[in-house]
């Protein structure tokens, strides 16, 4: 008889990783969503997210399967080489995304810098509000969707907002958000929240730089406008 093979679009709906990474950004993801990502398929008696933590537990994290030999991965029940292959490789892809030497990082000295890192966002057909972390020279360790859909101040968490910088120790960060609209003119709402946020990033000793409101060809910086923290050189 055939082996069930349970998928990720076997587990409920709301709790599917390739939903909630589509939804709220991979940033949001546990190492084991993330893992039953990459390895697609469990066993029959067990589903890919078991399989993933499983894997995590046994080998003490992230940092035990970079080191497991791939002959020993191959031998765990449920994984075989064609996801020995996909978790080896992925693995790799991210030290050599360490290694890269932060003088080789993108600096930001203007608004349009930050801008031309996502040019996607001006054609967006609905709102994303995103986050780009800064080392204390101003190069990028990352950028993140935080939220995806309405980006009113009703909505966002400064909590969420300052996630990644929190866990990176990055002591500045700037916001963008697009206007599907095509017209980037601040609402009241988009220097609401930036003053919320300016206030939080004063509490957790980060920086906000800049709020820019991207349109179409063209954007808007509320920092330019007399609202954010001073730049750090």
């Amino acid at each position: 008889m055939k082996e069930y093979r349970p998928l990720i679009r076997d587990i409920p709906k709301g709790e599917r990783p390739r939903e909630r990474l589509k939804e709220k950004g991979e940033s949001y993801l546990s190492n084991a969503e993330l893992l039953a990502i990459l390895l697609r398929t469990g066993v029959q008696s067990e589903s890919v997210l078991e399989l993933a933590t499983r894997l995590l537990a046994k080998f003490g994290g992230i940092e035990g399967l970079m080191r497991v030999s791939f002959e020993e991965l191959c031998r765990e029940h449920g994984v075989g080489e064609a996801k020995a292959c996909q978790i080896k490789a992925a693995l790799e892809l991210g030290r050599r995304m360490l290694s890269i030497s932060s003088e080789d990082r993108p600096k930001i000295t203007s608004p349009q810098d930050a801008v031309n890192l996502v040019p996607e966002m001006g054609f967006l057909e609905q709102e994303e509000l995103k986050v780009i972390c800064l080392d204390s020279k101003n190069r990028v360790k990352g950028i993140y969707t935080v939220y995806k859909g309405n980006v009113g101040s009703s909505i966002i968490r400064s909590s969420e907002v300052f996630r990644e910088a929190v866990k990176q120790n990055s002591p500045s960060i700037i916001i963008l958000h697009n206007h599907p609209s095509g017209d980037p003119t601040p609402s009241e709402d988009d220097i609401e929240i930036t003053k919320e946020l300016l206030k939080a990033g004063r509490i957790l000793n980060i920086n906000l730089l800049d709020h820019i409101i991207v349109g179409r060809g063209k954007f808007v910086s509320l920092r330019e406008r007399g609202i954010g923290e001073p730049w750090l050189t």
